[in-house]
C-alpha cells in the first residue's frame, strides 16, 4: 500500500475516533457508488452527517481543507443524494461536514472539524 493511502486510512480512523468522542455515531465508512465515495456517514443526534476527511502530513501544498474545492462540494452533494436513494431514506436533517487531519512527521497530530460546509 502506498504511503499516501496509509496516511489516508490513518486520517479516517483518527477522524472516526474524534467524531465518536464528540458523541456522534458512525453508521458507515467508505460508502461507494458510481458517483464516488463518502468517507464517513454518521449520526449527530437526529441529524444525518456525511463527513469528508482530508489528511496531510504537512501544509507545504496547502491545508487539508484547501483540497475541498467547489467541484468536490458538488460531488459531495450528489453523493448525499445517492446515499439517501440507496437507503430509501428521507432524512429531514442532513449535513455535510469536513474533518482535517494533520499528521506531521514531528509534533502533535491536529484534528479540525468543520460542521455544515454545505
Amino acid at each position: 500500500m502506498a504511503a499516501k493511502d496509509e496516511l489516508g486510512r490513518l486520517g479516517e480512523q483518527l477522524a472516526v475516533e474524534y467524531l465518536e468522542s464528540e458523541g456522534m455515531r458512525v453508521l458507515e465508512r467508505n460508502w461507494r457508488c458510481p458517483v464516488g465515495e463518502i468517507d464517513i456517514v454518521a449520526r449527530d443526534g437526529n441529524t444525518l452527517v456525511m463527513v469528508e476527511v482530508k489528511t496531510r502530513s504537512g501544509v507545504l501544498f496547502g491545508t487539508p481543507f484547501s483540497a475541498i474545492t467547489a467541484d468536490k462540494l458538488a460531488r459531495l452533494r450528489r453523493l448525499v443524494a445517492a446515499w439517501l436513494t440507496a437507503h430509501n431514506g428521507t432524512h429531514r436533517d442532513v449535513r455535510i461536514d469536513a474533518v482535517s487531519v494533520l499528521v506531521p512527521r514531528r509534533g502533535a497530530i491536529e484534528i479540525d472539524h468543520l460542521r455544515g460546509i454545505f
